[in-house]
């Protein structure tokens, strides 16, 4: 019989190298990888193309419900498939109220059902106050859990001292999911954030003082600590400096510790230095580094010590970038579209085996997302052609997302996203979303909506 779709004469990036071959869908799911599939019902020309398995972005907040004026499943998902993307894993603390109970947990699951192009997974809050209602997560079919060492910026979604963590990191290991922390220490922080407002500084440097590099190996080594008395599994969510990829290996190697790290692509592609000229719209935190630390952090994910690259997407309204007040301004860079580009634009280049480990398969791996992850036989076919030597400068009329302020604006990229299929279905092409949302929730157990 005639496979769904075939996609014919792209080469396929495979975990183990290039191969020019034919992939054949049925019911969306590989069911051939060979020389010449059989005609397909829809036929996909892939000549000149490479085909990759599409991007799993761990680390994105989208917003929704209650606070889709800052994005929305609509807008968010859409921009991933424009960047290549066919998975995410929604934060728990920017929607309102934040994923901290079953109840919120039903709510962002039927908002994500009747948005989203993509399939998704969802993260449960970690947060003193909700300890009671992890187990309840967990029978949800949450990914894992996220707690904030630091202020998060939403009162609702309090940070974790070590007591609190301890306890989390605890109940979370009896059910083995996974803790994610934001690893910056709240002491530090506040002493330094105090001190340099009450002297009158408000400019970038200050704002760059305020959480130096120390403050966030320091919230590290606790996380580490907590996890080795645990035997919690632990991920660090966006690390900005090898000095602190360091602490992790050193852990891993010396210590036998079940952690993985991630980083971003606006730590591999802008310094500190870009602040006083982008502003707001490159403030995050932990904050952008020196050029040195961009550096370095390129030979550590070459080295292998960093798992995957993620957005961190967090957008907001213009207004709350738009102010004199470096500390008062949103910190979340807007980025969700544009990670695999920054992957494939570097120099020297990447191997495209590796671009397709950190941007998919290293993650399905650790969330055990045995249908995703590679193009594979028996796989969902989360797909992306893209036409690898096409060269474009990024536009902001090109963005997806819902306010389109960028700081990748403006930079020269390689690598152009002809089409991204969900599970056999395009949902983008040749720069536009097609479909009905149809994303499911994905959970470790595999797919939570069938």
């Amino acid at each position: 019989m005639a496979p769904d779709v075939c996609i014919r004469g792209g080469t396929v990036v495979m975990p183990h190298g290039l191969c020019a071959v034919d992939v054949a869908i049925e019911d969306g799911t590989i069911v051939a990888i060979e020389a010449s599939c059989a005609r397909g019902k829809i036929e996909i020309d892939a000549t000149g193309l490479h085909v990759f398995p599409g991007l799993i972005d761990p680390h994105v907040h989208f917003n929704e419900p209650g606070r889709t004026d800052w994005e929305g499943f609509a807008s968010g998902s859409l921009a991933l498939a424009a960047g290549g993307g066919t998975c995410f894993f929604d934060m728990p603390l920017n929607s309102d109220p934040p994923l901290l109970d079953a109840d919120a947990f039903q709510a962002k699951h039927a908002a994500a059902r009747a948005n989203s192009l993509t399939d998704f997974a969802l993260w449960g809050g970690l947060t003193p106050g909700n300890l009671d209602e992890l187990k309840h997560l967990v029978e949800c079919g949450v990914i894992g859990f996220k707690a904030f060492m630091c202020d998060s910026g939403i009162p609702e979604f309090g940070r974790v001292d070590e007591a609190a963590l301890r306890q989390g990191m605890r109940l979370a290991a009896a059910s083995n999911r996974l803790v994610a922390v934001h690893a910056e220490s709240e002491t530090t922080t506040r002493r330094l954030t105090s001190e340099l407002i009450e002297k009158g500084f408000c400019d970038w440097d200050s704002f760059l003082a305020s959480r130096p590099v120390e403050a966030e190996r320091e919230a590290v080594e606790i996380a580490l600590a907590l996890s080795a008395e645990t035997g919690c599994r632990l991920h660090i969510v966006h690390v900005s400096h090898p000095d602190v990829v360091a602490v992790i290996q050193q852990a891993r190697d010396h210590a036998g510790l079940d952690v993985t790290c991630e980083t971003c692509p606006h730590y591999l592609t802008f310094s500190s230095g870009v602040l006083p000229q982008v502003g707001a719209i490159a403030k995050c935190a932990p904050p952008l580094r020196d050029a040195d630390a961009v550096e370095g952090l390129w030979a550590t994910l070459r080295q292998g010590s960093i798992d995957w690259v993620a957005s961190d997407h967090s957008p907001c309204p213009p207004t709350m970038k738009q102010t004199d007040d470096v500390f008062a301004a949103w910190g979340g860079i807007a980025g969700v579209q544009s990670t695999l580009q920054v992957l494939l634009s570097h120099e020297p280049p990447l191997g495209l085996p590796e671009v397709s480990a950190l941007t998919s398969g290293q993650a399905a791996n650790r969330f055990d997302l045995k249908n995703k992850g590679k193009i594979e036989l028996g796989r969902d076919a989360d797909l992306v052609l893209v036409a690898l030597d096409a060269r474009f400068t990024l536009l902001r009329e090109q963005l997806h997302d819902r306010h389109r302020l960028s700081p990748y604006v403006g930079l020269p990229f390689r690598g152009e996203v002809r089409r991204t299929l969900v599970r056999g279905r395009s949902v983008f092409v040749d720069g536009t979303g097609v479909g009905p949302p149809s994303g499911r929730l994905v959970t470790p157990e595999g797919i939570g909506d069938r």
